[in-house]
């Protein structure tokens, strides 16, 4: 069979599946499919993206990526962006069937991409404005000089997972009025109103006198920032006093492409489960040869295949989501009197988990003692020379599972003071829940912040059961228990 008849073959099947899943209830924005070969693949899947500014770690990615596929250690049969229209990249050289498991599959992605809550703020034209930015980056490299511009990103990648992805959470969108139909500011009305607005009341003295003190404390205690702010990157990029324009820039691009990055680091279990699932469902749907029935279960078994090192997401999702299906399809009769279920909800109460959930509160309401049972969940340690078993309870399991993912598993660190000492000095806040820093990276990094803050930096935090203090102070690091 030559190209043409493969392609054209292809593209009855892609047609095919995209019906059979809108006919299942999937809403996915338009797909484009592009076949590319191993080289292509694999530098998207280090850059993340089609189009993005050059950097050594991605190099890196790229050549362990590509060699572990040389070695036929692993394989990336896809990758599929989140954008609008959504694009997905084939493999070359998949066969006929491998396509099209992996058509059903992007499908799914796209689904969860266009459909979860966590989704609702990413920007869905990131292959142009990363394009975009790439292409200003060079700029400054060719006026500035590449190791200058080079090792700044390097200072601005090392703090990256500092933003704030819910900064937006409790800002009420503008509304318009409906008298002038002009848009409000978008803040919340209070109950007490100031000025011409405020009505009399024999309780106004009391409210006048709670206000001059409240005004006359909150000057007392001036603090910047008034309250602690996660977002460290965006806290440096507008108050950093040194930074030049375009090094503002560069702290807002890799910034804004975290804020991209996040909801798919926070919803990989979701959103590799829900992949499978259909991609499964779609699969059994189709007419397939007895040839493809097998090369399909083949490779179906060796997406889910568990690991005893590791959570393979795929499987761990999958399960999750058919046991959900399976328990409000099939309610016991407790279930039916005290949730009101009724029988047969079960496509529909996992559309709902799709929509509302991330990976935490995935498993923290859904991985169940059964199911914890069933996949043999544990946790394990290495205790001098030999990795144990230490833990086998379920709640306990499911728990420290759901530690791991909280914030993406990076340390919560926020800002607490901008002008420590009254001198510009950087006062950072580690809130610590029972998992120390990593010293030698936090050694590392310290340095970084202070490149981009351009004065003093402190960090707090716990180490063995005590506060601790690292400060940088540009020339080393000095650490003091408080």
């Amino acid at each position: 069979m030559d190209t043409k008849d493969e392609l054209r073959l292809l593209e009855e099947a892609i047609e095919k599946i995209i019906a059979k899943a809108r006919e299942l209830g999937l809403d996915f924005n338009d797909m484009y499919f592009e076949i590319c070969p191993a080289d292509i693949i694999y530098t998207f899947g280090a850059y993340g993206m089609p189009t993005r500014f050059s950097h050594w770690t991605f190099g890196k990615a790229y050549h362990k990526m590509k060699t572990f596929y040389d070695y036929n250690l692993s394989k990336i049969y896809e990758l599929v962006i989140n954008s609008n229209p959504c694009y997905a990249f084939l493999l070359e050289g998949n066969s006929l069937i491998q396509n099209k498991l992996v058509t059903a599959h992007v499908l799914g992605h796209s689904d969860f991409f266009k459909n979860n809550l966590h989704f609702k703020r990413t920007a869905k034209n990131m292959v142009e404005s990363m394009a975009s930015a790439a292409q200003r980056f060079r700029g400054y490299e060719q006026k500035y000089g590449r190791n200058k511009v080079e090792a700044f990103l390097d200072a601005v990648i090392s703090t990256q997972e500092h933003v704030d992805p819910y900064s937006w959470v409790g800002i009420q969108e503008p509304e318009e009025d409906r008298q002038t139909g002009e848009k409000g500011s978008g803040t919340k009305k209070n109950c007490l109103t100031s000025g011409k607005e405020h009505k009399e009341t024999p309780y106004d003295d009391l409210w006048k006198l709670d206000n001059f003190q409240e005004k006359q404390s909150e000057e007392k205690e001036k603090k910047f920032p008034s309250n602690p702010q996660k977002d460290l990157l965006l806290f440096i990029m507008e108050h950093a006093r040194d930074l030049e324009d375009w090094q503002r820039d560069i702290i807002s691009v890799v910034r804004q492409e975290m804020l991209y990055f996040w909801p798919q680091m926070e919803t990989k279990i979701m959103n590799e489960g829900w992949a499978t699932y259909w991609h499964l469902q779609i699969m059994r749907e189709i007419e397939l040869s007895e040839d493809e029935a097998i090369e399909f279960a083949k490779m179906h078994a060796g997406v889910i295949q568990p690991s005893r090192f590791h959570l393979n997401p795929y499987y761990l999702g999958l399960k999750i989501f058919e046991d959900i299906e399976k328990r409000w399809n099939q309610p016991t009769a407790e279930e039916k009197k005290k949730y009101k279920r009724l029988e047969g909800e079960g496509r529909k109460k996992i559309f709902e988990v799709r929509e509302l959930e991330n990976d935490t509160s995935f498993l923290r309401n859904y991985l169940t003692k059964e199911l914890v049972e069933e996949l043999d969940l544990y946790l394990y340690k290495k205790e001098k020379d030999e990795w144990k078993i230490v833990e086998k309870d379920w709640a306990k399991v499911r728990d420290e599972i759901v530690a791991g993912m909280t914030n993406c598993g990076y340390p919560y660190i926020v800002v607490e003071d901008g002008d420590f000492n009254k001198r510009g000095e950087l006062y950072l806040r580690h809130c610590y829940e029972g998992v120390n820093l990593d010293i030698y990276y936090l050694e590392k990094t310290l340095p970084c912040v202070y490149q981009l803050w351009g004065r003093t930096v402190h960090l707090e935090t716990v180490l063995d059961e005590r506060k601790i203090l690292f400060t940088f102070n540009g020339e080393r690091i000095i650490k003091r228990f408080t």
